[in-house]
């Protein structure tokens, strides 16, 4: 007899559909997996053999063939323990072969029949509500599942529970999805002392969605104002918050209580690898890029990164996507990404201070800067110096603007920025740091007195045309940020003040 139930592969984001046969026929007792199962499918025999035994549910004595199919995809993943014991419990005649057929199935199996969670559950859940077919996961994912808009979810707890399930002998409840509470976070703009201009900065980041790098001596608040952008740009909405939450899910690092519509905010070591920053490994992984997708990217002592790793960032900074390329297969993750970096303005980090003197100059700051290459930094838009706080500042400088303050300008802007994009045709953009080309000359559009400061500065610095297009997205956010339809003066300067620091300390 052959049984089949339907499973999946994960490529990526993408969901792969797999069906598992199960095929038990007379001959010499065996238990084969065939179809390029990786070692912890082939282990799954091993499992599902203990968790029969403690349901006292025996093996037939014949020869058992299970394939995966496709047979040229790698199957990879304990996701496949589930779907294989129904199969063979299909086999059997103990669960019933029609009804297998309207669900897809993922969950590991214990040795004693209870169904573990797996990596994973979001994505497949989608991928079913596409297909409007049921899914079968573990009990503690069912909130997970529900995220998406599968309508027929069955969360189990172990395998006996699943076995009556579909003797009929019991019901199980559909789960229901919960959402979490906006999350009031400690980290308030507020809390900066002086730094004004770095604050105009981080706002204007916020609203536009640009990358930013902060330049200064240490102790100056470069990593107290990245760990506070958060609390200033707007939620997620739902397309966002499920795509984000679907790549945690595949990396094994969400939150199974509710889901969360809070941007991530991802600061790895300096002493990352490329593979832990772009993502692979064997099953492949998201890295931090990806995991930072639809949030922030914070790279404190970007010079400290290895220079490899820095270069991987140049693509899906201008891409928005992550490529990780193997052998005999290509993933993508998506890479939405607002990167933060910041650094000191030579190793020692006293460059241009007043107060103390860098003993090394101008060789320490070359060095220290060797590793930043001028295409990466062409990719950022905004580039800042943040000077030392004076001591009166850190005294008696009066409470700034709280975030939820910022935080409503930022909204505006960025709903001002939406409705053009949806006037264009174009939702696919959210924010002013996705366009380009023609998208770009039509939002943009400058005064006489904006274009001839722009052409002036160009033609004097030698800007690249990367470079000129991103001073136009930074001056169309500022404009956006005073609702005015059309570029000013005004805008450009202030866009071309937030691009000429890190150059010079290189120079």
């Amino acid at each position: 007899m052959l049984s089949r139930v339907k499973t999946v592969a994960f490529n990526g984001l993408e969901i792969l559909d797999v069906e598992l046969q199960v095929q038990i026929s007379s001959g010499m007792p065996a238990f084969t997996i065939v179809g390029l199962p990786d070692k912890t499918v082939a282990e799954s025999r091993e499992r599902i053999r203990a968790a029969f035994c403690s349901l006292g549910i025996k093996l037939p004595p014949k020869r058992i063939t299970v394939n995966l199919a496709p047979a040229d995809i790698l199957k990879e993943g304990s996701h496949y323990d589930l779907p294989l014991a129904l199969g063979i419990l299909a086999g059997m005649g103990i669960v019933p072969q029609t009804k297998l057929t309207e669900y897809i199935v993922v969950g590991e199996i214990g040795l004693d029949g209870v169904i573990v969670n797996v990596n994973g559950v979001l994505p497949t859940a989608v991928s079913a509500a596409k297909k409007n077919i049921g899914l079968i996961c573990p009990k503690k994912q069912g909130k997970e599942a529900a995220w998406s808009d599968c309508k027929n979810i069955i969360p189990v707890e172990s395998l006996e529970e699943l076995i009556n399930f579909f003797k009929g002998s019991i019901s199980i409840e559909q789960p229901q999805a919960f959402v979490a509470d906006e999350e009031i976070t400690s980290l308030d703009m507020q809390d900066v002392k002086g730094q004004e201009s770095a604050k105009r900065a981080m706002e204007i980041a916020a609203a536009g969605g640009h990358n930013i790098i902060m330049v200064g001596p240490p102790g100056s608040g470069k990593s107290m104002l990245a760990s506070r952008l958060p609390s200033i740009l707007p939620p997620m909405n739902k397309e966002e918050a499920i795509e984000t939450n679907m790549i945690a899910s595949i990396a094994g690092e969400l939150s199974l209580d509710s889901l969360k519509f809070e941007r991530p905010f991802r600061a790895p070591h300096h002493s990352a690898s490329t593979p832990a920053l772009v993502g692979g490994g064997r099953p492949a992984r998201p890295g931090e890029i990806s995991l930072a997708n639809n949030g922030v990217l914070f790279l404190d002592e970007l010079p400290e990164f290895a220079r490899s790793t820095l270069e991987a960032l140049r693509q899906p900074l201008e891409n928005r996507r992550i490529s990780i390329s193997r052998v005999n297969s290509h993933i993508d993750f998506p890479a939405k990404i607002q990167l933060v970096a910041a650094m000191n303005p030579c190793r020692c980090g006293y460059l241009g201070n007043s107060q103390r003197e860098c003993t090394r100059a101008p060789k320490c700051a070359q060095e220290y800067m060797s590793k930043i290459s001028g295409p990466l930094l062409d990719r950022i838009d905004i580039q800042i110096e943040v000077p030392m706080v004076s001591p009166w500042d850190l005294a008696s400088a009066p409470t700034g603007e709280s975030s939820a303050e910022i935080r409503k300008r930022v909204v505006a802007a960025r709903k001002i920025q939406q409705e053009r994009f949806m006037e264009y045709g174009r939702k696919d953009l959210f924010t002013n740091s996705e366009l380009n080309g023609d998208m770009l000359e039509k939002a943009a559009i400058m005064d006489e007195d904006a274009k001839q400061l722009l052409i002036n500065y160009a033609n004097s610095v030698k800007l690249s045309a990367r470079g000129y297009n991103r001073t136009l997205k930074l001056a169309r956010t500022i404009a956006d940020l005073q609702n005015e339809i059309k570029l000013h003066r005004i805008h450009i300067a202030e866009a071309l003040s937030l691009r000429w620091k890190v150059s010079d300390y290189k120079i």
